[in-house]
């Protein structure tokens, strides 16, 4: 079993839970996972000027994602910051490539999930992965969210992503917050959740 791992990360939160998600599916039985980054739509000196280019820069050995990637997985878990409580225009983009996916079927009934980040606890983490299920759906893939047997998105005793759309983290106005072990700890369940039921499906 293949997990593909798609994300997009300017600043490394994202990618930081795409390592994350990665390394814990690939621990369930017979299941490979790999990491992959959407292409960067900005040039570099756009993002000197947004303080991402060593971001960038220390995330070019990741191999870009293809629609024949999407193609080849037996399931995909995808990752990108919130935008105005929607996906980046990155990750739009790479989606928007996928109309021969779709016009074939390659895609349906593959499981598929997503996780995101904000700068705020309440900047539209919800709204990004509710608005990015739609182009799943369209694909026929059947949505993995983050179930509330991952007990860690119900605590309140300290600031924490996670719903049961999906694992999710917050970066802080500066983005100087990086995923904390509890939002780790969600988007690993939630990528082996997608392991178990691409196995399952595959069956």
């Amino acid at each position: 079993m293949n997990i593909a791992i798609v994300y997009y990360s300017m600043y490394g939160h994202i990618r930081a839970m795409a390592q994350a998600a990665a390394e814990a599916a690939g621990q369930v039985p017979g299941v490979t996972a790999t990491i992959y980054r959407v292409p960067e739509t900005l040039p570099d000196e756009v993002l000197a000027k947004m303080g991402a280019l060593d971001a960038a820069k220390a995330q070019a050995a990741v191999p870009l994602a293809t629609p024949e990637i999407l193609a080849a997985a037996d399931g995909v878990l995808f990752g990108t910051p919130t935008r105005f409580g929607n996906m980046t225009g990155q990750m739009r983009q790479f989606l928007d490539s996928t109309g021969g996916l779709w016009a074939k079927g390659a895609l349906v009934g593959k499981p598929a999930g997503v996780f995101t980040s904000s700068g705020t606890q309440h900047g539209g983490q919800e709204s990004t992965i509710l608005t990015f299920i739609p182009t799943l759906m369209h694909q026929g893939m059947v949505v993995v969210g983050l179930p509330y047997t991952f007990q860690g998105q119900m605590g309140v005793d300290e600031i924490v992503g996670g719903s049961p759309y999906g694992a999710s983290t917050i970066a802080g106005g500066d983005g100087s917050r990086m995923p904390s072990a509890r939002d780790l700890d969600g988007v690993r369940f939630q990528a082996r959740h997608l392991a178990e039921i691409a196995k399952k499906l595959a069956a």
